[in-house]
């Protein structure tokens, strides 16, 4: 009798229609399992009928500001030449760009528009502090960046126009790049796959896949990138922390040495006793590592601080503001994160900007979800939490936003 056939797994697809499944076209579960830092995918109709809360008149004028962080990059055919220029850039440049061959890109966008940073909503499924921000490319016909590899993940969500993707998903991609060129570009790129994207279609890369974007048309795309720190970032910001909190006191001792059988040999109980002195600097101490670690994400490559706070106001008139209908805003470059303190249970970590505070655990799962504080959100909170709002207020770490509500003063006054 002949044995049956063993089925086959079908292989997953690099390319799927989301229609009327979410912007994953599958329960977050299933992406982060069989797609996740492991394959790309092109998901058609992500988003459908969507429509770009920016416009690239909106980029260009953003680009012009002194704080914002953009570049133009530009391909010239004939020489093979590529330039890049940073901004800011004269408002009065725009009108006599070339036709093709460049491309506009601002980084953050997501802290200069409330639109933009809502479609963080949409990628829930993963944790916010692992975000670092939403960058907008415009694009003229032919504009690009090159064939390069990221090294961290990316959502690609076209928002205006066309623009054409080549992926090369082979094992091992070759990472020899082109010399005197201002963009670290691939020497040899062979994609396997080329699919053009449309408004509301959306593409997952994962670290380290060669890619190549080229406007079909001009274009607008965007690019909502989780870069992760890397092994030197984490072990060089671990280690200043050892050093800033690091007691002098506490020392190489060696009060049991014996005599020595070579006095040029650094033998194993020295080793050990030098081992004993680094863990007295509780480097493996949870509670330590952890606040370590929210200190350092929740600053972790933001490119711009919260600076002019509002001017000092009494605790009793920001409570009457709330109770009258005003909100807290947090500052869009404020980072928030929390955790359980590993020591004791019922106490949150909050993580702001670099701070932490010990709260009750609500408290500190609220305030680092919250964006906006109504009086309602802000009166639930603990007395601990609220004074912790209103030292945050004052740093800058909030804004008072009282537009939509009568504050009893006299019009005519």
């Amino acid at each position: 009798m002949a044995k049956h056939a063993r089925k086959r797994t079908p292989a997953l697809p690099y390319e799927i229609d989301a229609t009327g499944n979410g912007p994953l076209g599958m329960a977050p579960e299933d992406f982060l399992r069989d797609y996740w830092q492991k394959r790309p995918l092109l998901i058609r109709n992500a988003f459908p009928d969507f429509v770009s809360p920016v416009t690239p008149e909106d980029l260009a004028g953003l680009a012009c500001e002194e704080s914002a962080l953009s570049r133009i990059a530009s391909h010239d055919r004939g020489s093979d030449a590529w330039s890049i220029r940073t901004g800011p850039f004269a408002e009065e440049e725009f009108p006599g760009m070339p036709h093709h061959d460049w491309t506009l890109l601002v980084q953050d966008v997501d802290k200069w528009d409330p639109d933009v940073r809502a479609l963080l909503d949409d990628f829930d499924f993963l944790p916010r502090w692992r975000m670092d921000d939403i960058m907008i490319s415009f694009a003229a016909p032919g504009g690009s960046v090159g064939a390069h590899i990221d090294q961290y993940d990316v959502f690609l969500l076209q928002g205006l126009g066309h623009r054409r993707w080549l992926i090369d998903t082979a094992p091992n991609p070759d990472e020899t790049y082109l010399e005197d060129v201002p963009l670290r570009l691939l020497k040899r790129f062979k994609p396997n796959h080329d699919w053009v994207l449309k408004p509301g279609d959306m593409l997952y890369l994962p670290p380290g896949v060669p890619h190549h974007g080229i406007a079909e048309d001009a274009c607008l795309t965007i690019s909502v990138g989780l870069r992760a720190p890397s092994s030197a970032e984490l072990l060089g910001d671990f280690v200043d922390s050892l050093i800033c909190d690091a007691d002098e006191a506490v020392r190489y001792t060696d009060p049991d040495i014996a005599p020595a059988k070579d006095s040029h040999e650094i033998d194993a109980a020295a080793m050990a006793r030098a081992i004993e002195a680094l863990n007295k600097l509780r480097m493996n101490d949870p509670e330590r590592l952890g606040d370590w670690f929210g200190r350092f994400i929740s600053l972790y490559r933001s490119a711009g601080v919260a600076l002019d706070p509002d001017p000092p106001r009494s605790r009793i008139e920001i409570e009457f503001d709330l109770q009258q209908g005003a909100v807290l805003q947090r500052h869009p470059w404020t980072r928030a994160a929390w955790r359980r303190s590993t020591e004791r249970k019922t106490i949150g970590k909050l993580y702001v900007a670099g701070q932490i505070h010990a709260l009750p655990l609500a408290d500190a799962r609220t305030l680092a979800a919250a964006e906006t504080l109504d009086g309602d959100t802000y009166a639930a909170l603990s007395a601990q939490g609220q004074s912790l709002v209103l030292d945050l207020l004052a740093e800058g770490q909030y804004q008072l936003h009282n537009d939509g509500f009568d504050t009893g003063e006299d019009d005519d006054a």
